[in-house]
């Protein structure tokens, strides 16, 4: 059942994710399971058959589409299973990079559980993320990426964020990113889905 939604999203069928997806929860699957090992690997697939140029931007966008209306199902269940938080996160997807999906999902869990959230968007730039940190001096800040021609935006925007003083705790995620990456890059953190990032939130902000 989760490879048929897997292979839905990957060739861009909103209507077929959405009603396998339905179907996954009626059967009683777990939500965080469809949108880890569904949902997030099929999108993860479509982001390296871009980089391997198999896929190109408009295969991107209905791939992206349909994510997105599978989603609007699994939001609701996702942010109630939300654990408790408290604190700032500034978020934002890094330079080069214009997806958003998972972004808007780890926000949505992040707000379940009592996070104050600045979304700075997509395509951010190192000096918008600097600037929010002055304005809005957060307890976290989160950096996603998609593609992997986006990392080298996210190891520079790390490193100015690290010469702040004081610096913020930084934790980062997305398709493109494994732990190793982030810890090479000087990351505070790495969560593999929004529930992760959610706990590694709450346990950056405590520290």
């Amino acid at each position: 059942m989760l490879e048929e939604i897997r292979r839905a999203l990957i060739i861009g069928d909103g209507q077929q994710t959405v009603a396998l997806v339905e179907d996954a929860l009626a059967a009683g699957v777990d939500p965080q399971l469809i949108t880890d090992e569904a949902l997030t690997a099929g999108l993860r697939e479509v982001g390296e058959r871009f980089d391997r140029g198999e896929y190109f931007i408009p295969e991107m966008l209905i791939a992206a589409d349909a994510m997105e209306q599978a989603m609007e199902v699994l939001k609701p269940l996702l942010a109630a299973d939300a654990g408790p938080g408290s604190g700032t996160v500034v978020i934002g997807t890094v330079q080069g990079d214009l997806h958003d999906i998972g972004k808007n999902l780890v926000i949505t869990m992040l707000e379940g559980a009592g996070f104050r959230v600045i979304d700075l968007g997509v395509d951010v730039p190192a000096a918008r993320f600097l600037e929010a940190v002055r304005d809005h001096a957060p307890d976290v800040v989160g950096l996603g990426a998609l593609l992997t021609t986006a990392l080298a935006r996210m190891e520079e925007t790390i490193a100015m964020l690290k010469e702040l003083d004081p610096a913020p705790p930084v934790m980062v995620g997305g398709a493109a990113v494994t732990p190793g990456a982030g810890e090479r890059f000087g990351a505070d953190g790495y969560a593999d889905n929004a529930k992760q990032a959610v706990d590694l939130a709450a346990r950056l902000t405590a520290e």
